[in-house]
């Protein structure tokens, strides 16, 4: 965790000092409001990263002489093939395009979204294929 949040932090503190020079040379709101929203957006992970670096023990990774062998494992179990996140994801871009053609293309794509998610209900219940 340590990389991890070093690497946020870093980039909160880039954009913060970016956001600075952004506002005090071009005098523009959204710009700079922007700019620290990703200083806000890199703060917030990198911190809590930070913050729980410091409770737990390191892992192999925040190790500078730990070998391959210490980060090998278990892998786990990983689920089969679904087509239920292909209909979810079809489902909710219909209901975006209601922004476009019309409420009657969310109705479609509400319906595809609900089908959707009663099917991983129902298919992650019975085990699924395999």
């Amino acid at each position: 965790m340590k990389v991890e949040s070093r690497f946020l932090l870093f980039l909160s503190m880039f954009a913060a000092v970016t956001a600075s020079i952004y506002w005090f040379t071009s005098y523009e709101d959204a710009g700079s409001v922007m700019l620290l929203a990703v200083c806000l957006l890199g703060l917030l992970p990198g911190g809590y990263y930070y913050w729980w670096s410091r409770r737990m023990t390191p892992r192999p990774e925040d190790d500078a002489n730990a070998s391959q062998s210490d980060g090998a494992g278990v892998v786990g179990a990983f689920p089969g093939s679904s087509i239920w996140p292909f209909v979810l994801g079809l489902g909710a871009a219909m209901t975006a395009l209601a922004f476009v053609f019309g409420f009657w293309t969310a109705l479609f794509g509400l319906t595809l979204a609900i089908s959707a998610v009663i099917g991983v209900i129902v298919e992650s219940r019975r085990g699924g294929v395999h």
